[in-house]
């Protein structure tokens, strides 16, 4: 029988690392780690993965001031795809970990591939789910998940002429990696004509070289979260976050404010047709065109009356999601990615505890727009110290002793509770802790979980 190009490459690098534990003398737990990334996210992955008693030793590239207690830091940042895999390589790594999505766009689940090496996140065939907002409707389309219509447009002129047979509010995106900042949703007209004009003139450089013009889904956003090796699909939990910059979901959109799982508008009716409308139906689609999606496949859906949309993929855990999804999960995760990464994810179960948890994100004044680095944060060490509290760094650096901002979302504080109004408050408590006059922060995170409201609002 002749292997397919996936099945090869599990059987290379099942090969591989059967010989490099026969030649190391060393128990067939034990795994070498490399963590690509130094946000919150990568910072809460850092957090769980050191719990694993599989583990025999972390990398970091970068790391940073909260990453760096658990693992070695290597002199990489996220984007130096070619010296991570050669890294990887030459250091006998047994399995990388790759938090931001601009390394794998770039390729660096196919440099890791081609030396053997098990990487968690997709190729960039696959990746492109996140990478190319078109791309993720054409295959979402093929796939016949639900979802808003649209069109991609690189010229200003049949874009307008397409955005006069919608009706308001009008939804314009870039086509390509914009950080989280590349929507725009337009109340009339003259806006949406402005938010094509700037986007097509390069306001976000090649990830706005094409647009897309989407339908306005109504309804509340959630997200769900699934682990896949490209064939078997472990699903994970749900969440919500807060896109807007301020209280009452105002101001600009930002990469998300906070955060809190569960979400109760993911019912169990929900999940069922998430799953059985949009995330299997996908993960088949991407097997079929013979680019098999392996990582976290995060869904970013609407939600109205039970009936799940969606509207975006992204291609690695959420930022902030991951945080209070890694403060829920009991089981090990350190087997569990390594397992999607060999293609070996049939019948994993994962364990979750039943407590919820929340997050709020600390973010420097001006973001996000422009901001000032460099002012000092104290007070972290104390909020560490709260009642089931643990703060995750996002944009942080040390200089000498003090812990200073380093970027526009700071620090994530989190906190778990035997519901979401105590998990939620306990949060607020850790906040309430820091000591940072430069910061700022939204005061209403999981005001749809706690104070039910009839008035739609959109997400």
């Amino acid at each position: 029988m002749t292997l397919s190009l996936p099945s090869c490459r599990n059987e290379l690098i099942a090969e591989r690392l059967a010989l490099k534990r026969e030649t190391r003398n060393v128990e067939s737990a034990q795994v070498k780690v490399l963590l690509v990334g130094g946000g919150g996210r990568e910072h809460a992955l850092a957090w769980k993965i050191a719990q694993s008693p599989e583990l025999s030793k972390l990398y970091l590239a970068p790391g940073g001031p909260g990453l760096n207690q658990f693992g070695e830091k290597i002199p990489f940042c996220d984007g130096d795809i070619e010296a991570i895999a050669d890294f990887a390589a030459e250091n006998e790594v047994d399995l990388v970990v790759v938090g931001p999505e601009a390394p794998l766009a770039a390729g660096l689940g196919d440099l890791l591939r081609e030396r053997g090496i098990p990487c968690f996140g997709p190729d960039r065939a696959a990746a492109q789910l996140e990478a190319s907002k078109s791309f993720m409707k054409a295959v979402a389309s093929a796939a016949g998940a639900p979802t808003a219509a649209y069109g991609r447009f690189t010229h200003s002129q049949p874009a307008k002429e397409f955005l006069r047979e919608q009706k308001a509010p009008y939804v314009i995106k870039a086509d390509g990696l914009a950080a989280g900042k590349g929507v725009v949703i337009a109340d009339n007209l003259q806006d949406a004509d402005a938010a094509v004009d700037e986007m097509l003139g390069g306001r976000f450089g090649d990830a706005s070289a094409a647009i897309v013009i989407e339908e306005f889904m109504r309804g509340e956003e959630a997200s769900f979260f699934a682990i896949t090796d490209g064939e078997h699909i472990l699903p994970m939990l749900d969440a919500q976050d807060h896109k807007r910059a301020f209280d009452g979901d105002e101001g600009p959109n930002t990469g998300g404010m906070g955060a809190y799982s569960p979400a109760p508008v993911f019912t169990p009716a929900v999940y069922e047709r998430t799953m059985k409308e949009i995330i299997e139906p996908v993960v088949a689609e991407m097997r079929d065109r013979g680019t098999p999606y392996v990582g976290v496949l995060y869904a970013g859906l609407m939600i109205e009356d039970e009936h799940p949309r969606l509207v975006e993929f992204n291609a690695r855990f959420g930022d902030p999601e991951c945080q209070i999804l890694m403060r829920r999960l009991r089981s090990d995760l350190l087997p569990v990615l390594l397992k999607a990464a060999t293609g070996n994810l049939k019948d994993v179960t994962l364990d979750w505890s039943e407590d919820a948890a929340a997050l709020i994100v600390i973010a420097t004044k001006g973001y996000p727009g422009a901001y000032d680095k460099g002012s000092e944060i104290k007070g972290v060490d104390a909020a560490n110290t709260v009642k089931d509290v643990v703060v995750f760094h996002a944009g942080t650096r040390l200089d000498g002793d003090k812990l200073l901002a380093h970027g526009g979302r700071v620090l994530n504080v989190t906190a778990t509770g035997k519901d979401i109004k105590q998990a939620v408050e306990r949060a607020y408590a850790g906040v309430a802790a820091i000591d940072w006059p430069e910061g700022f922060y939204r005061k209403d995170i999981a005001w749809r979980a706690l104070e039910p409201c009839e008035t739609e609002k959109r997400g």
